[in-house]
Formats: structure tokens, C-alpha cells, sequence
């Protein structure tokens, strides 16, 4: 299957399905000399990992990282490095009985379609399983972001309707406000009516989606290429490859088509820009502001509702998915996104040492 790499000069290729033994990435061009271990890439998994609200997947997949090669002495070599995540928790039974039918919202038909097979164990390569090691990969472009005074914080702007209470982009958030609950929404008042939410989608069978909203701090500007490879082309590129995100906004994003230019230009001053409706980037090329993005995640389509279908006979069925599904796809979506933009601000960070001065 092609379309399993993302990266220029830092390459991750992933592999593996839901139910599969396990799932894994490789990690290539990453610089040497980087100190890299185990724990480093755990902290971020545990970020992702099911089991953690009432709402989540009952699946408890511990997520341990194995670091298979690329490292010699707790720093990277330079050499490729393999990520190795086992599936300990695999139940495919649950799924005996839809394996001739396609799920609606989910990527059954899809798949079928384009290969004449499937893996209708829990969506095999579909499955927001294969996120795991994009979270393990993104810990890696972390550590060679932050070397460069780049940080990212993903946080849960929106879920089930529920908004966080300030404008966008505009409070500071730090990663211990992400965390100080399980939505990793920093908005205690939002996140006490969020579990409402998600407890009311429980009850009636139902799933909900959200908005995940994504800052980059200390990016510096003239990162990404002014044509096909711009910054904000590769960051959409890069988080609608994540499976239940269904748009991307940056900056301003679809405001801008309801301002006059005097409303969306952001000014400039000796100081800096008075504004950022451009989130960080202009012409597809950093400026040295805040890099704002935010995704909008569709509610999970595995549903205990009754919905109507059909099966691989093209015969006409009502559907209810049992097994162990999410309520919504957040918040363990959060750490997913956070990693693929650190992916490619590692890759046009490297891009950039390339280019004469």
C-alpha cells in the first residue's frame, strides 16, 4: 500500500493494523547525536493511550515503545529508527459479524473498494490504532524541534458543541493546562459540561466530534517552500492524514472570507505583527508569530444506533456496531495532532539548513 510516508529530509513511514501483532514506524534522517530513549517517546503515549475517561475505547492497550534501532548509547545515530509498538489487547471477535458488512462514516466501503479486500478486524489499517506510532515518531521530531526553541501545544477547543470560553489562539495555554484533566481541554468550566456531553452520546448509543486547535510558539520565520511544498499545505496535509479530521483552518481561517483586506492584513511594527490572522504564515512561508491551526474531527462512525447499510453483496441491512469503540476520537486525538506538526516542523526545519543564506 503506497502513501505510508510523510516527510522530505525526515522521513516516517508507519505500519501495522488494529488487530495485527503490532504496529510501528520508522523514523529516518533523523540528525545524530540527539538524545533519544524510551521514556522520552512513552510520556507521549500515555498521552494517547484508551482507558484513560469513562468515555473512551474499554481496549487497554499499555502502548509500550520498544526503540528497535537508531540509537547506540541513549543518542541517535543518524540511522533509521524502528519503533515497535506490540498490540497486547486484540478482540476481533466483536467483529465476526460485520465482517461482510460496511459500517457507515468508516472507511469499510472505501477500502473494499480500492483493494477487494479488507481487514475487518477493527478496521485494520484504518483503525485509529495506527496513531499510535505517529505519536511515537512525533516524539522523536519533538526532540529536534525543541533544540530549535519550537514548542507545540494541542489542546481540545470543542466537543459535542461545547466550546472552550476565549477567543481562539489568544490564551497562552501551556501543556499543564492541557493536562489538568482528561480532555485535555483547559477550560475547567467547558470540560465539566464536555463529559456531560459525552455521557448524554454514551447513553443513546451515539459518538460526538470536536475541534482540536493546535499553537506553535517560537517557530522562526522563513520555514517552508513558496510553491507546492508550502508550511500551511503541508500542515493541512499532515493533519488530514489523521483519520477522523475532516477540515483544517489556519489562522484566520474561514473568517477571511467574510473580511475586507484592511480586516485581514496583520500589520506590521518594528515590534512585530499587531495581529495574526495569518496563523504564522504568509506565501507558505513562516513569519516568527504564532503558528495557529485548528482541525475539525468527525464523530466516531462505530455506533450502537441503528443505522442502515449494506453488505458486500450490495444487499440493503440495519446496522448496530457492538466491540469497544470511543465516544469521540477526543481527546486522544489531541497527541495525534501535536505529532504530526511536530513531523513536519522537524522536516522543514532540516529543509531550511539546506538553503544558503
Amino acid at each position: 500500500m503506497s502513501g505510508n510516508t510523510i516527510g522530505v529530509l525526515f522521513r516516517v513511514t508507519t505500519w501495522g493494523e488494529s488487530h495485527g501483532a503490532a504496529t510501528g514506524a520508522v523514523v529516518d534522517g533523523c540528525p545524530p547525536g540527539i538524545e533519544l530513549a524510551e521514556a522520552d517517546i512513552q510520556t507521549e503515549l500515555n498521552r494517547r493511550r484508551p482507558g484513560r475517561i469513562a468515555s473512551a475505547s474499554p481496549r487497554k492497550e499499555k502502548d509500550i515503545v520498544e526503540i528497535l534501532s537508531g540509537t547506540f548509547q541513549g543518542k541517535t545515530t543518524g540511522t533509521p529508527i524502528s519503533l515497535f509498538i506490540r498490540n497486547t489487547d486484540a478482540d476481533s471477535s466483536a467483529y465476526e459479524g460485520i465482517k461482510d458488512l460496511f459500517r457507515p462514516g468508516h472507511g469499510d466501503f472505501t477500502y473494499f473498494k480500492k483493494y477487494g479486500i479488507r481487514d475487518y478486524r477493527g478496521g485494520g489499517r484504518a483503525s485509529s490504532r495506527e496513531t499510535a506510532v505517529r505519536v511515537a515518531a512525533g516524539a522523536v521530531a519533538k526532540k529536534i524541534i525543541a533544540a530549535a526553541g519550537i514548542e507545540v501545544v494541542a489542546y481540545t477547543r470543542a466537543l459535542g458543541g461545547i466550546n472552550v470560553g476565549f477567543p481562539p489562539g489568544k490564551n497562552r495555554i501551556t501543556r499543564e493546562d492541557t493536562d489538568g484533566n482528561s480532555l485535555l481541554c483547559p477550560d475547567p468550566e467547558a470540560f465539566r459540561k464536555m463529559e456531560l456531553k459525552l455521557a448524554e452520546a454514551r447513553h443513546e448509543g451515539d459518538s460526538l466530534g470536536g475541534i482540536v486547535e493546535i499553537v506553535v510558539r517560537g517557530c522562526p520565520p522563513g520555514l517552508g517552500e513558496p510553491v507546492f511544498d508550502k508550511m500551511d499545505g503541508d500542515l493541512a496535509k499532515a493533519i488530514m492524514g489523521i483519520g477522523a479530521i475532516k477540515g483544517v483552518e489556519i489562522g484566520a481561517g474561514f473568517r477571511v472570507a467574510e473580511m475586507r483586506g484592511s480586516e485581514n492584513n496583520d500589520p506590521l511594527t518594528p515590534n512585530g505583527f499587531l495581529s495574526n490572522n495569518a496563523g504564522g504564515i504568509l506565501a507558505g512561508i513562516t513569519n516568527g508569530d504564532d503558528i495557529i491551526i485548528r482541525a475539525a474531527c468527525k464523530p466516531i462512525p462505530s455506533i450502537a444506533k441503528l443505522q442502515k447499510t449494506i453488505n458486500v453483496h450490495g444487499k440493503a441491512v440495519d446496522l448496530s456496531v457492538g466491540g469497544r469503540h470511543d465516544v469521540s476520537a477526543i481527546p486522544r486525538i489531541v497527541p495525534v495532532c501535536e505529532a504530526m506538526v511536530n513531523i513536519v516542523l522537524a522536516d522543514h526545519l532540516l529543509r531550511q539548513r539546506t538553503v544558503s543564506a
